[in-house]
Formats: C-alpha cells, structure tokens, sequence
C-alpha cells in the first residue's frame, strides 16, 4: 500500500424496494462478515435504520484510502457477487459519498 493514501470514510445511503428489507439487512450483513475477514484496508462498517422513513439505510464504512475502496475493494469476487444482488432490492441507485477526517492528529 503506498505511503501517501490517506484514510476516508464512505457514506453509502440507499432506498430498498417495499417488502425487500429483510433480505437487503441478511444479504449486506453477509457480505460485511466476508469484507471485514479478507480486507485488511476495510476499518469497519456499521449499517443504520432510518426511524424515520423504513425503506432507507445508512452504510457507513472506514477504508485506508479511497482509492483503495473504489480499485481492489470493488473488485473483489464477494463485492461483483454482491452488487448483484443489490440489484434486486435497492430502489433506484444507491448514494457514495467520501469524507476525510479533520481534527488532531498527531
């Protein structure tokens, strides 16, 4: 990994189609187990309910670089398999957005 990627966080939000949640929820845990066991780039995910309208999520990953998570991540067998997948219960197309960190660092 090159010296100069810099961390970021993505922030990942998607409407699921009416009556696909639950297996949206089974399908991302699934492939979170398998990222967070073979991606030594990925710092961790949470995923969130929106209270406020059901049919949304909120993904919220920490990856070493963006480029990493857009190149190799993206890349992997379980991410292409996934993204499949997805096609069948997210409604529309999901939202990326990448943040850097801003505070103290030593």
């Amino acid at each position: 990994m090159c010296a100069n990627l810099k961390p970021v966080t993505v922030v990942i939000t998607c409407a699921i189609r009416p009556g696909k949640m639950a297996f949206a929820k089974k399908a991302l845990n699934a492939v979170i187990k398998t990222v967070i066991k073979k991606e030594k780039d990925c710092r961790g995910i949470q995923v969130y309910d929106d209270p406020k309208n059901t049919l949304r999520l909120l993904i919220i990953e920490k990856w070493a670089s963006e480029e990493i998570f857009l190149g190799p991540h993206m890349q992997t067998p379980h991410m292409i398999a996934f993204m499949k997948v997805a096609e069948s219960f997210v409604d529309g197309k999901a939202e990326f957005t990448f943040w850097n960190e801003i505070g103290n660092k030593a």
